[in-house]
């Protein structure tokens, strides 16, 4: 199989994602698997290019097509729920919650087994790679009930950064008391952050010497989860993607700030979502 780039050849990872297999991430992490064949071989190389006119791809078994259209959902999910396609423990997953639908979607990012709230599936692999990667800074929004009351002091330095285990230091753009849920001995907290590490918030509260018991994200951008009830399914539009890249600018007085990118560097896909909206 001819290896040097062409015209029409583009590398695996993303054919995969624009086929909705999974982010180019995750499909590397197939690739690198030995799950994917091209043309009857068995592929391992992560920047293999192919010819999608051409080259026959399978991916598990099945061949690997590329969709008709592009959907975009945002899905409310309920605890004790895996951010996953599919469980090696026969565990409830996210693509459990819909089964009419024929496209090949996959969850945008994750959520902990024991979280829950706003989350993004899609099979649009380029989406999902814009919303995922670090340097488009869209912002995550949390309600966090923790299991004792942080002082302001200890508030103030998760604006500041801490260490945490497995992904060094890292920041909240902003936090503030959610006063009409906060109890005498139990805190609720909203925290905004740009990273998505693993358990991240739940670790950035351990570092402070609080533990979650309750985390639910409840918005990505501007795009807010609403009235959406868990296990409750929402598609989405132009408008409604053009939220996401948006920056939540709500409740930072007198917290760290964060900027909006310059429009000069919008991306072509940002762009494109604001086209569609003027249309609609």
């Amino acid at each position: 199989m001819d290896q040097k780039p062409t015209d029409h050849r583009i590398r695996l990872n993303k054919y995969l994602a624009d086929c909705g297999v999974a982010s180019r991430r995750k499909a590397d992490e197939i690739i690198e698997a030995g799950a994917v064949t091209v043309n009857g071989r068995k592929v391992f190389e992560l920047g293999i290019r192919i010819d999608p006119k051409t080259d026959k791809v399978i991916c598990n078994g099945k061949p690997v097509t590329s969709p008709h259209r592009m959907v975009y959902y945002a899905f409310n999910k309920p605890k004790n729920v895996v951010t996953s396609n599919s469980d090696p423990q026969g565990r409830p997953t996210v693509l459990d919650f819909f089964p009419k639908e024929k496209l090949r979607i996959f969850p945008v990012g994750r959520l902990d087994w024991d979280s829950e709230g706003l989350l993004l599936m899609t099979n649009d692999g380029d989406f999902a790679n814009e919303v995922m990667n670090p340097k488009s800074k869209i912002t995550k929004t949390y309600h966090v009930k923790l299991n004792s009351i942080p002082t302001d002091a200890q508030l103030e330095k998760l604006t500041r950064g801490v260490s945490i285990e497995g992904a060094g230091k890292v920041s909240a753009v902003a936090v503030r008391r959610l006063t009409e849920k906060t109890t005498e001995t139990k805190g609720w907290i909203e925290i905004v952050i740009t990273e998505g590490k693993n358990r991240q918030v739940r670790k950035m509260f351990e570092k402070i010497g609080h533990d979650v018991t309750k985390l639910r994200r409840v918005a990505i951008g501007e795009l807010r989860i609403g009235t959406l009830q868990g296990g409750a399914i929402k598609v989405l539009g132009a408008e409604d993607l053009i939220k996401i890249f948006k920056i939540h600018k709500a409740d930072l007085k007198d917290t760290k700030k964060v900027r909006q990118k310059p429009k000069s560097k919008e991306s072509k896909k940002v762009s494109a979502y604001k086209q569609a909206a003027k249309k609609s």
